[in-house]
């Protein structure tokens, strides 16, 4: 089947964060000025897709909505154990139990509950940095504190695992979970076997509890390794929590559910204490279909994006040399480092936002150790992400010039 990922959607009247909420989103500030009409701003910020949903997903809500009641509704059979767990045996050579698969509104939603239902008082969370702001914000919003154990760059933009720095934190008496990004957001890196490995045995010496949010594995660069769940390489490990989504994937985070797998037995009964079996029923029957019958519109979704990543490196390449590219392994996102271009804590949201138009998110929205880094989201027609980069080149050009 053919997909027109070239199609631009029009999401007015939507209600979509990325176009109506990007002022509290990005800014912090919903009566902050631009020198632009909305419609005429380039969105590059938060993680959607601007790509129509598979049509076999749009096909099974439709079928859902022809039943006509939206009653109450529990995961109650087996059809998304089953679409999952073959979709993870298949792809990734990983397996699960069905009574330790959960569901939850979303994998922030789970990482909120989860903080809370591990940690103990006066205990940390460990995270990488630069990170997504939501692991640390998992852990304020139950009144711990984090600390970050910052990935090693070398000067091609290209990150790697601290071991030595790990260690050191994972030693603390007051680090009891670690939430690991597997793939990583926002650099785009996919773990090797060898970098699972060397994490495993620390997170075994150390017997602490690991969340690994996986959110993005099914989004890969062509010449990429295959995705290796953190679960695969520690089979027997009982502290271990994996999160898993549709979301990403197929664009259908708005739907809000979430695949979440607990291997620990009082963790697991705690959460079902806490949280009942309800789902929403449109949810649950996007995430089967896209699990069961997405294969192919995921194969076209990675090809037509490896092609955007290409239109990427070489536009920067040709008219923003300067910047510092992360080839990206996995995800929609590119990580750019500017600071060729911005000094030290200048706030590039704004001025992308007011000199040229683009809306993205940088630094300060990624924890720590990311100055003057954006994350741009290439999710979208090439022909938007083009005008958004020629928007953002010469905004450039004209600092310069000044």
């Amino acid at each position: 089947m053919d997909y027109n990922f070239d199609q631009v959607i029009d999401r007015s009247n939507t209600n979509a964060k990325k176009f109506e909420a990007y002022k509290e989103g990005v800014f912090h500030d919903s009566q902050i000025k631009l020198p632009f009409k909305d419609e005429e701003l380039i969105q590059f910020w938060i993680a959607d897709m601007e790509f129509a949903v598979a049509p076999e997903i749009k096909e099974a809500l439709e079928d859902r909505i022809a039943k006509k009641i939206f009653g109450y509704t529990v995961n109650n059979d087996t059809r998304l154990y089953d679409a999952l767990s073959k979709w993870c045996k298949e792809r990734y050579d990983f397996t699960f139990q069905k009574d330790e698969l959960v569901l939850s509104n979303g994998v922030v939603d789970a990482l909120i509950k989860l903080v809370g239902y591990i940690l103990k008082d006066d205990e940390k969370v460990l995270i990488t940095s630069p990170s997504y702001s939501q692991f640390a914000n998992a852990a304020k919003l139950n009144g711990k504190e984090f600390i970050t154990s910052p990935l090693l760059k070398d000067d091609k933009g290209n990150y790697f695992l601290d071991f030595d720095d790990l260690d050191k934190k994972m030693a603390r008496d007051d680090v009891s979970l670690f939430i690991f990004c597997n793939p990583h957001n926002p650099t785009g890196r996919a773990w090797t076997n060898d970098e699972l490995t060397k994490l495993k045995d620390l997170i075994e010496k150390y017997d602490i509890f690991v969340i690994s949010d996986e959110i993005h594995c099914d989004l890969r660069r062509k010449e990429t390794i295959a995705h290796i769940p953190l679960g695969k390489v520690m089979p027997t490990y009982d502290k271990l929590v994996t999160c898993m989504s549709a979301s990403k994937s197929f664009n259908i985070a708005g739907l809000a559910e979430s695949c979440i797998i607990i291997r620990n037995k009082d963790l697991l009964k705690k959460w079902n204490f806490y949280n009942n079996n309800k789902v929403n029923p449109l949810s649950h029957e996007a995430i089967i279909a896209a699990y069961s019958k997405g294969g192919s519109w995921l194969k076209a979704l990675n090809a037509y994006l490896d092609k955007n990543f290409e239109f990427l490196y070489e536009f920067f390449d040709k008219n923003i040399s300067k910047a510092i590219v992360t080839k990206a392994e996995t995800t929609y996102l590119a990580w750019v480092d500017f600071k060729e271009y911005f000094a030290y804590d200048e706030n590039l949201e704004e001025f992308f936002a007011k000199e040229a138009g683009v809306i993205i998110e940088a630094d300060k929205a990624f924890v720590s150790d990311a100055n003057r880094m954006v994350r741009i989201n290439l999710a979208c027609p090439k022909s938007y992400l083009e005008t958004g980069l020629e928007k953002m080149a010469e905004a450039l050009k004209n600092k310069i010039d000044q």
